[in-house]
């Protein structure tokens, strides 16, 4: 990580250089995919192709004041009618080749679908890449457990004019980033899924369990059998930290593994399990010094005692995921630092994480063309700026155009100017919340940020969240926010003050809760407590419902359908009630 003080405003050297960079960007990506069908079909891109064609020999800035003055957003509703060409039934190359940028793409991208919409579909091609890795040491070089997935949705069968047929894969980001970098494509995994990738402490194998616990325990295994670990990586801190409390749940089976050199008999591994056999050796000295270690896994830095080389853990720990700080940092301890990964989204990569102390500090990497709109504007062309023209501490919506072939889309993700690198002048930003993300209780909005911040305020008295999500509780005719929570703890005796610190939070800031809970329009807020270990149950549910890759599945802020609403009625212990309501 660096240490710089970033800068409030860019030198006119640097903006000159961060507006070439970016040009240079755009330039590029309109090169690529100016032929491609969407931009050739889209009625919307009418007037850029007209003003294309009087461009000859054209500069990047050319190139960008055409882009500028002649190209609308976008929506996924503009896409959709082109994907969905992908889905036919049969699926020809002639119809999809060249679709959103050149060629078949390498796999397409499915969106998580936590918002309880339709899940979203973005095609990724095999471009090349460039962008930075992980800034800081890059430990990962080491030994590191990698807990990644490579389960798909579906493949689907391209038909070539030949009659020969190419498989693309309908998967998670993550999943597909990461067979796309070592170019593991569907038709290898007869023979990669004998495989270890370079450095990583899991055979490849362990990628394909869809079981959520047992994929998480064989990462466990594996990464306990390594005393040399260095660094774990995971996309999200809720997973790696149900891999901690699987682990704790099976440690006696899981050393007794070790010592043997023997797979437990975990749920759906009977398709990986003679991959796996060969690659544990038994360890009986490994075994006992985890046995010495284990009688006090409840002490700060655990995991540090088990691993003494470990550095770093790479995973999101920002928004809701902020839960899980304090349970990782008792687990790792002072020693192990924590890094944040990276923002981004299904759509494309933004930044990475430049700060071991500022959790949500990230710095554009992008090799995507960024704009930007002030959240105080109406969403049009000509209110987007560039990067070159930003401003620190103003919030914006974040707009795409990519290498994927994305023209202004709308990524719907709200950003705050932290100011800019030092170096080359990239912005640092902050993660502040999706747009139009919005619990609405009749006529009052609330924002995902503000039913966070709602339900942090009753910390005091409930205990640490270790995690929750909120519905619109209709059991009256008076409709209100509740909550679904689970603790890191037992109850405090006093809980049920939580539920006026959650009001009185609420109240302060969003001044229409206050006005309409004044005026009983709405009701007070309402507090169910989850059994222990319901998260860790509901993203094993969701993984089995949705058949997305194991380590995308995510507890949203708000929920809206109702088999997620009776799934977790069903797990509550408690319900948190004021002294007169008894």
């Amino acid at each position: 990580m660096s240490s710089q003080i970033p800068i409030a405003t860019l030198t006119p050297k640097l903006q000159t250089q961060l507006k070439e960079h970016t040009e240079g960007l755009l330039n590029n990506i309109i090169n690529t995919n100016l032929q491609t069908r969407f931009v050739q079909e889209f009625d919307g891109l009418r007037k850029f192709r007209d003003a294309t064609e009087l461009l000859k020999d054209r500069s990047a800035h050319e190139v960008w004041e055409c882009y500028r003055d002649n190209v609308p957003l976008t929506s996924y509703d503009h896409y959709e009618p082109f994907i969905s060409r992908f889905l036919a039934d049969p699926c020809r190359e002639e119809d999809v080749k060249d679709l959103l940028s050149p060629g078949l793409p390498f796999y397409i991208a499915k969106s998580s679908g936590t918002s309880g919409k339709a899940a979203k579909l973005f095609p990724k091609y095999h471009h090349h890449l460039i962008g930075g890795a992980a800034p800081g040491r890059n430990i990962f070089a080491a030994k590191t457990c990698h807990i990644l997935s490579l389960t798909y949705l579906r493949a689907i069968d391209v038909l070539r004019n030949e009659g020969k047929a190419t498989k693309v894969i309908v998967t998670s980001s993550s999943s597909g980033r990461v067979r796309m970098h070592y170019d593991l494509g569907v038709e290898k995994d007869p023979e990669t899924i004998k495989m270890t990738l370079p450095n990583t402490t899991s055979p490849i194998a362990v990628s394909h369990i869809r079981n959520y616990r047992s994929y998480l325990l064989m990462h466990a295994l594996f990464a306990l059998a390594e005393e040399k670990l260095t660094g774990f990586r995971a996309v999200f801190g809720t997973l790696f930290l149900d891999l901690i409390m699987f682990m704790e749940d099976e440690w006696p089976t899981l050393l007794d593994s070790i010592e043997n050199g023997t797979i437990p008999d975990f749920e759906d591994m009977h398709h990986v399990r003679e991959y796996l056999e060969p690659k544990l050796l038994p360890n009986p000295s490994r075994a006992q010094k985890l046995r010495e270690i284990g009688e006090s896994k409840a002490d700060p830095g655990w995991l540090f005692r088990i691993w003494p080389k470990l550095q770093q853990v790479a995973c999101i720990v920002t928004g809701v995921f902020a839960t899980t700080l304090p349970k990782l940092r008792h687990y790792l301890g002072p020693e192990v630092l924590i890094n944040s990964g990276g923002i981004g989204a299904c759509e494309a990569s933004i930044g990475v994480s430049c700060s071991f102390t500022d959790l949500n500090l990230f710095k554009v990497t992008s090799e995507e063309f960024i704009e930007y709109l002030d959240i105080t504007k109406d969403p049009s062309p000509v209110n987007l700026v560039p990067a070159w023209e930003l401003e620190t501490g103003r919030r914006y919506e974040i707009f795409l155009t990519t290498r994927n072939g994305l023209w202004r889309y709308c990524l719907g993700d709200i950003i705050e100017v932290a100011g800019f690198y030092p170096d080359d002048g990239s912005p640092l930003l902050r993660y502040v919340e999706r747009s139009n993300r919005e619990l609405r209780i009749g006529v009052v909005s609330i924002t995902e940020t503000q039913i966070i911040e709602g339900i942090f305020a009753g910390e005091k008295s409930l205990g640490k969240i270790n995690e929750f999500t909120a519905i619109i509780d209709e059991r009256t005719s008076l409709r209100r926010l509740g909550y679904f929570v689970e603790l890191q703890d037992v109850l405090k005796p006093n809980a049920h003050l939580a539920l006026h610190e959650v009001r009185d939070e609420l109240r302060r800031i969003n001044y229409n809760v206050n006005v309409h809970f004044s005026i009983k329009a709405i009701g007070e807020p309402t507090i169910w407590i989850l059994k222990p270990g319901t998260f860790r149950e509901y993203r094993q549910w969701r993984l089995g419902i949705a058949r997305t890759a194991a380590g995308q599945t995510k507890v949203p802020v708000f929920v809206m359908d109702e088999a997620t609403k009776e799934w977790l009625k069903a797990r509550v212990m408690h319900e948190l009630l004021c002294p007169a309501d008894d």
